[in-house]
């Protein structure tokens, strides 16, 4: 497993970081030079990137209303939730059902100031800083503890961050899914999606891009393919594993992804119920 290791509560204007990125893309304003310039770069060989942000930011608020009302989760534990926007987890959840509970995780320090900042009036959610590899660090959390109760169904989150983690055998992508999938009780769902490409062009370049702009903080864009492990032995609901654009659209003329030169591919895969 990753070896736990003491995060950095600095924050370096200097250095761009995938939340802040994202924090750009969507039109926020906790992002600094550093990070808009690397925006600019990554624009130039694939310019849908904002478009996509804003698509996967709706995913999540899709997917959080589907099973808020129609599955009746009242608990969420956010992985890499990044900073701060209109309509988080908690917002669009408490909509449905005040009292949900919802534990944000990230290791951004940035997430954590703003974060904690935006819930101190809010007893029913919280953020945790660590690093989203940490299951053990992260389970065990008294935040987490208090919030969340494992022996009843719950939403995890990995939205649009498992291509910022490494391949391991012990805590990449597919480890990680596994080791929090044991945790959780039957019913329980995992949100999972991260940025892939056909193109094996598009991935070198942006692996390589975010990797050497964010000094190490990112793992690699992805297949198809390489997405679909995550699910194994989950009941995937419909319409399967897609572009996040394409599941369950608000309506009929809801925006989609128009250039695919990468996608955010994912999807809601659950636990099945105990026979």
């Amino acid at each position: 497993m990753h070896s736990e290791k003491q995060l950095s509560t600095e924050i370096d204007a200097n250095v761009p970081t995938a939340a802040r990125m994202y924090d750009h893309y969507l039109g926020g304003k906790d992002n600094y030079a550093a990070d808009r310039a690397a925006c600019e770069e990554l624009d130039k060989v694939v310019p849908s990137t904002r478009r996509l942000a804003l698509n996967n930011r709706r995913f999540l608020q899709r997917v959080v209303k589907t099973l808020s009302e129609e599955y009746g989760i009242r608990q969420y534990l956010d992985h890499g939730s990044g900073l701060p926007t209109q309509d988080n987890v908690h917002q669009v959840a408490q909509r449905i059902d005040p009292t949900t509970h919802v534990v944000y995780v990230d290791n951004d320090p940035m997430v954590l100031v703003h974060g904690r900042a935006l819930l101190e009036q809010d007893e029913r959610t919280t953020v945790i800083h660590a690093d989203l590899r940490e299951t053990d660090q992260i389970f065990g959390h008294a935040d987490t503890k208090r919030l969340i109760d494992f022996s009843q169904p719950v939403c995890v989150l990995f939205n649009s961050v498992f291509h910022c983690i490494p391949d391991s055998d012990t805590d990449g992508p597919l480890a990680v899914a596994r080791r929090v999938r044991e945790r959780l009780a039957p019913g329980s769902f995992m949100v999972m999606c991260q940025l892939v490409s056909e193109d094996p062009e598009v991935r070198a370049f942006v692996t390589n891009f975010m990797d050497q702009a964010t000094h190490g903080n990112w793992g690699r864009v992805r297949e198809p393919k390489d997405v679909e492990t995550y699910f194994d032995d989950l009941e995937i609901l419909e319409p399967g594993l897609v572009e996040v654009s394409t599941w369950r659209p608000d309506t009929e003329v809801a925006p989609r992804q128009l250039t695919h030169e990468w996608i955010e591919f994912g999807g809601v895969g659950r636990i099945p119920l105990e026979k």
